[in-house]
């Protein structure tokens, strides 16, 4: 383990735990179950140059930024400071997706910026990833929930078809739900994340990984070592699929 990854893990005080050992993929006690296909309406990718009364499921990806920076679909639009589009590598094998915004995010319009990206960012390092390296960030909301609420489900759903279009442009290999919120919304279940982790789901044909969100994390560290075991299973899954 070398010192950058070494000084990461203590940060997180997950050593000795949190160590991705050589051949993860054979050695992971977690299987890899058949995926539960969950159905959703196909969509397009191919760029349209008019975006006047352009569908969202036609926009390319500046048609698609402004049409989320203009959006007052919802009661959310009218506290906002800024949307908050998402950030990283518009190819991304890895797509990581959150609930919604915080106040230090929905101040600066980036994701995951304040304590809880922090250890976002973190829990990428461990398994070797960086955010904007072959990762892409999103939420299910674009605007920020009054005092850190969750998102109503009338709010998800005037947000589902950006996130839905961001999915279809990027193309990602895996996605990872950070809580129980990205977790039921994308799958359209109302299961416990408990129950819905260590086991690959399917968002339109691609796997998905259900864990913890960060920001809960920091509140209950013992439960660290089991983001870490669905972390090693996300990366074993990844490769799995190359």
């Amino acid at each position: 383990m070398n010192t950058r990854r070494r000084q990461i893990l203590k940060e997180l005080n997950l050593l000795p735990v949190w160590r991705l050992k050589p051949g993860i993929a054979k050695q992971s006690t977690l299987p890899v179950p058949q995926a539960v296909e969950v159905e959703h309406s196909p969509l397009t990718s191919e760029p349209v140059k008019d975006s006047a009364q352009l569908p969202v499921s036609e926009m390319n990806w500046d048609q698609l930024k402004a049409a989320v920076s203009q959006c007052v679909a919802c009661p959310l639009s009218q506290a906002r400071t800024q949307t908050v589009f998402g950030v990283g590598d518009e190819n991304a094998d890895w797509l990581f997706v959150g609930e919604g915004p915080g106040a230090r995010e929905d101040e600066i319009g980036e994701p995951f910026v304040g304590q809880a990206g922090k250890l976002l960012d973190q829990m990428l390092a461990a398994i070797q990833l960086k955010r904007g390296e072959g990762v892409y960030i999103a939420n299910i909301v674009k605007c920020r929930p009054p005092n850190n609420r969750n998102p109503t489900l009338n709010e998800a759903q005037q947000c589902e078809p950006f996130l839905t279009r961001q999915i279809a442009l990027i193309k990602p290999k895996l996605i990872v739900t950070l809580g129980k919120v990205a977790a039921q919304n994308l799958l359209n279940r109302d299961d416990s994340i408990s129950s819905l982790r260590g086991k690959v789901h399917s968002y339109s044909g691609i796997p998905l990984i259900v864990t913890y969100h960060p920001a809960y994390l920091l509140r209950s560290l013992p439960d660290k070592a089991k983001a870490w075991k669905d972390l090693c299973f996300a990366r074993a899954t990844m490769q799995s699929l190359r």
